[in-house]
C-alpha cells in the first residue's frame, strides 16, 4: 500500500513516535523523495516546508532516527513513522518537540524516558568522562557488581534510612537497572509488559 500523495499536493503529514515508549516525538511532512529516501536508508528523512529540501532528521546534532515502522492511515493521506532516535527529538534539546503542556500532565513517565534516551545516547556515542559510558564499557560483569552495590545500599535506606535516603538510593538503582537494559537493547518498556502480564 503506498501514501496517497497526490491527494495531498505531494505533501504528507507525518508523526514521530518512539517505537520503544510509545511517546510522539515531533510533526513533520514528506514528499514522495523524502519517503524514497526514508524507505532506501531506514533514517528518516523530511521535506522542509520553509527551506523548501530535503533533510535528514538529526544531521546536525547526530540525533538520527532509525525507522522501523511506516504505517498509513485509513486515507493513505497521513503517515505514523516509529523511529529508534539516537538522543533528543527537538532542536531544543528536548525528547520531544511536544513538551509544552497545554493542559494535563504530558506523557506519563516522560521523565525515566527521557533519562532512558539519554543514557543510549551515552552508550552510542560514549563521550569522554561520560560515568554511564565509562561504567558500561566495563563489562556485563561490572555493571552486575554495580546493580548488587545499588541494590544493598537501597535495602539499607528503606530498613533504617531518612525517606530522602531511601528516594536517593532507589534513585541510583532505578538508574543503574535502566544502563544494563539499554546495554543488552532492552527498555523500560519491556519491564513494564513483564508487569502488566503478572497482573492478569
Amino acid at each position: 500500500m503506498k501514501p496517497n500523495f497526490e491527494k495531498m499536493n505531494g505533501l504528507l503529514p507525518v508523526v514521530v513516535q518512539n517505537a520503544r515508549t510509545g511517546e510522539v516525538l515531533m510533526l513533520g511532512y514528506m514528499n514522495q523523495e523524502a519517503h524514497d529516501k526514508t524507505t532506501e536508508t531506514g533514517l528518516l528523512h523530511l521535506w522542509s516546508r520553509s527551506r523548501g529540501s530535503l533533510w535528514l532528521k538529526g544531521e546536525s546534532s547526530g540525533h538520527l532516527h532509525k525507522v522501523v515502522g511506516l504505517i498509513l492511515d485509513c486515507d493513505r493521506d497521513a503517515l505514523l513513522v516509529e523511529t529508534l532516535p539516537n538522543g533528543p527529538t527537538c532542536h531544543t534539546g528536548e525528547i520531544s518537540c511536544f513538551h509544552n503542556i497545554v493542559k494535563g500532565s504530558g506523557f506519563e513517565a516522560s521523565k525515566l524516558r527521557e533519562l532512558e534516551d539519554i543514557i543510549r545516547d551515552r552508550l552510542s556515542r560514549r563521550p569522554e568522562g561520560s560515568y554511564t559510558w565509562n561504567l558500561a564499557k566495563q563489562g556485563r560483569e561490572r555493571v552486575a557488581k554495580k546493580i548488587i552495590e545499588e541494590a544493598g545500599e537501597a535495602a539499607l535506606a528503606y530498613l533504617s534510612g531518612s525517606d530522602e535516603r531511601f528516594l536517593e538510593e532507589a534513585a541510583d538503582l532505578v538508574y543503574h537497572l535502566l544502563i544494563s537494559l539499554a546495554e543488552r537493547e532492552l527498555s523500560w518498556s519491556g519491564v513494564e509488559e513483564v508487569l502488566k502480564r503478572r497482573r492478569k
